[in-house]
């Protein structure tokens, strides 16, 4: 069985690992082009780069799936298989090429959270269960025939990062199952199921990151797990200079109570920091200043007097 492995960042190198470690033959990895990133602009490899190169895996880096050298190259390894986890839109030229054909792992239970941010948003809309699947590819964006799936639920205390983690490891395992179904004909693809509601999983950009403070306490505390730590929640404050501050928001927890001080910041100047919600508070356990590093409440309320800061909806 002769793999070639299509993917880019942390999510992607627990199956990858899983294949190799499963013995089966990867031929060759694809990933994305090296990019400059931080500050410093430094040059930075993918995570299946690294990984590809630490195992002196043959690797491709293309800018354009279509070119035809890089289709000559990936011809050139003869693989029976195309296994993508997190990578691109493949045109039909590649994910049609090997014998077996081409599935992807993706982080849902499909067809619902197609899109690129499904850890996310599962959590954001308060979802009690996600899982993983794989899927035969198509012309259709995360549409194809399902091979496997398996479920996890989602707990009150998971967020994006500890549901990341989870899903990773749970889909490594099911991309070596379904390997070893296509090997020995033992997996039928079956046709996702109709939906009459389809929840989307778009990718999620800086200005959706605010956080909604007009819903209600639950809705915001999910809102920030599904965002927590990437790209995380954020909110703004004026403070009592004037000067408008932004703020990332890792952790909150909500209080239900009754009360009049919608959209007012409350504090003790020691313990707690609180917003005023339609169904209660706030608490913000955890958060970040713009160019500063993440601390607790606590260490914050150390470091700013935050009387007559006000937060900006």
């Amino acid at each position: 069985m002769k793999i070639v492995f299509m993917g880019t960042p942390h999510f992607a190198v627990a199956s990858l690992q899983a294949i190799c470690d499963a013995g089966h033959h990867v031929v060759g990895v694809v990933t994305v082009p090296d990019r400059p990133t931080g500050r410093g602009l430094k040059i930075t490899y993918s995570p299946v780069k690294q990984y590809a190169l630490d195992h002196q895996l043959p690797l491709l880096q293309p800018e354009r799936l279509r070119d035809p050298q890089f289709l000559v190259a990936l011809q050139s390894w003869q693989a029976d298989l195309f296994v993508v986890v997190a990578f691109r839109m493949l045109p039909e030229c590649v994910w049609s090429m090997p014998p077996l054909g081409t599935f992807n792992l993706h982080a849902s239970l499909l067809p619902q959270y197609r899109g690129a941010a499904p850890i996310n948003w599962a959590i954001i809309n308060g979802e009690q269960q996600t899982g993983v699947t794989t899927f035969l590819l198509n012309q259709h964006i995360d549409q194809g025939s399902i091979l496997l799936q398996e479920s996890t639920p989602i707990t009150p205390d998971d967020d994006a990062a500890t549901l990341h983690d989870r899903l990773a490891d749970m889909g490594s395992r099911l991309v070596v199952r379904t390997i070893q179904g296509l090997a020995d004909a033992s997996l039928t693809p079956r046709p996702q199921p109709s939906c009459s509601q389809l929840r989307p999983a778009p990718k999620i950009f800086k200005p959706h990151c605010a956080i909604p403070w007009q819903l209600d306490g639950q809705a915001i505390v999910n809102f920030v797990r599904g965002l927590s730590p990437y790209p995380a929640a954020t909110m703004q404050m004026l403070d009592n200079k004037g000067t408008l501050q932004q703020l990332k928001i890792y952790q909150v927890a909500f209080q239900p109570a009754p009360h009049s001080r919608v959209s007012e910041l409350l504090t003790d100047g020691k313990t707690y920091q609180k917003v005023g919600v339609s169904d209660g508070y706030i608490h913000i356990l955890s958060l970040q200043l713009s160019g500063k590093k993440r601390i607790s409440v606590t260490e914050f309320l150390r470091g700013y007097d935050l009387t007559n800061w006000k937060v900006v909806m």
